[in-house]
């Protein structure tokens, strides 16, 4: 009944122990603390002082809105076949492109040339400066909630950071003026394919009508069937001017995207239209113009003349969407917003003289603490001739000299 008292006992000798050994080399432990400190404070001293610039970006936001949405909404029931009216608006940017194309391989080396960083950083080799822009230099940070890209530059000159910062916003605007990395530009680019085939099919169309009247003299028809057939010359061109809108959909959207399916649902419709009043499946003959009333050349007539109106509303169509096109490609190249230019900081930011002396002090107490057991460990190890003993077959186990 009496053991537990006595190992409490043990216990509460032993910590004892501990503090009676830092009591005693409290000097010690004190002169390592205080030189770690002052050591610490000559290395913060003596270091170049890092200064640090930051500027902040607001990226192009992506999407048919602005002017371009505006133009479409005042073109009505024509704004609905070209498609526009349907494009995202207020969409937000892919901000991890940007911060991408800010650490590519173009931006640094754009970087490294401009400011001979070669020669600044003491290197042979461009990878080894790319290396020390990412590591050491620059840092990209993205706001998910305000969407706003900070970029940070450190070095050892204030102006010089602040340069840098600046220069890497102006390589961003440079490199992302010269990529087609948005929805207007891939739509630009194929409209403008689209628009020289249709003009040309146009005046083909126009030449064949001329070529027409003049061998004929056939100049009007019954005014009915040409409000028909100006009809169906207007679905055709839209279902032609839907089907080129899908096809650039499918550049950019997945199969499930709900704006191609309501597009695919739109061209059937109209396709279901169009076969309706041609009467496809029907008597096997055009049923625009009575037959009984419309002699051969009256039919030879229409048909041109649904060729040279489906020809013309089709290059209407696409000539607004190219026109489009072209106002959102140059609106959604020219918004990178600079929110924050870089200026020469007045404050280093590294090295802080509290923070290392705080931190030598701590690496010196506990080593100092170390060693102060150490040291009572081997003072009584020698004070015992067992501990000696062994100390002496551990060294000359340890004199690799002697051993041969």
């Amino acid at each position: 009944m009496e053991e537990k008292p006595i190992e409490t006992q043990e216990d509460e000798i032993n910590l004892l122990d501990y503090l009676i050994v830092l009591a005693k080399r409290k000097n010690f432990i004190v002169k390592v603390t205080l030189g770690f400190a002052i050591v610490a404070a000559i290395v913060s001293l003596v270091m170049s002082p890092i200064y640090r610039a930051e500027t902040k970006i607001l990226p192009p936001v992506s999407g048919g809105s602005g002017i371009a949405t505006q133009l479409m909404n005042q073109l009505g029931q024509l704004s609905a076949v070209a498609g526009i009216g349907g494009m995202p608006v207020n969409g937000k940017a892919p901000n991890e492109l940007y911060v991408g194309l800010l650490k590519s391989r173009t931006v640094l080396d754009r970087m490294i040339d401009r400011f001979d960083l070669m020669k600044g950083y003491r290197t042979r080799y461009r990878q080894n400066a790319r290396k020390r822009l990412l590591d050491d230099v620059l840092s990209v940070r993205d706001d998910k909630k305000s969407g706003i890209i900070t970029i940070t530059v450190e070095e050892k000159d204030p102006k010089m950071a602040a340069n840098m910062a600046n220069a890497f916003v102006e390589e961003l605007q440079r490199l992302n003026s010269g990529l087609a990395i948005t929805q207007a530009s891939q739509r630009r680019l194929y409209f403008e394919e689209q628009l020289k085939a249709a003009k040309t099919s146009l005046a083909q169309a126009e030449e064949n009508m001329k070529t027409f009247q003049e061998k004929t003299g056939a100049l009007h028809i019954e005014s009915q069937a040409k409000a028909v057939l100006e009809g169906i010359g207007m679905i055709r061109a839209q279902i032609a001017a839907k089907e080129v809108e899908l096809k650039v959909m499918k550049t950019y959207s997945t199969p499930q995207n709900p704006d191609l399916k309501r597009v695919e649902e739109t061209l059937r419709g109209l396709r279901a239209e169009l076969a309706k009043m041609e009467g496809r499946g029907g008597q096997g003959h055009d049923p625009l113009m009575p037959t009984g009333r419309m002699a051969q050349v009256g039919t030879d007539y229409a048909k041109q003349l649904r060729d040279l109106k489906f020809n013309e509303v089709l290059y209407g169509l696409l000539l607004q969407q190219y026109e489009a096109a072209k106002l959102d490609e140059a609106k959604d190249a020219t918004t990178i917003q600079v929110i924050d230019t870089a200026v020469p900081p007045e404050k280093k930011v590294k090295p802080q003289l509290i923070t290392m002396v705080v931190l030598g002090a701590m690496i010196g107490f506990f080593l100092s603490v170390f060693a102060a057991f150490l040291m009572e460990y081997r003072e009584r190890a020698n004070a015992n001739p067992e501990d000696r003993e062994r100390f002496e077959t551990l060294k000359r186990y340890l004199n690799f000299k002697q051993k041969k």
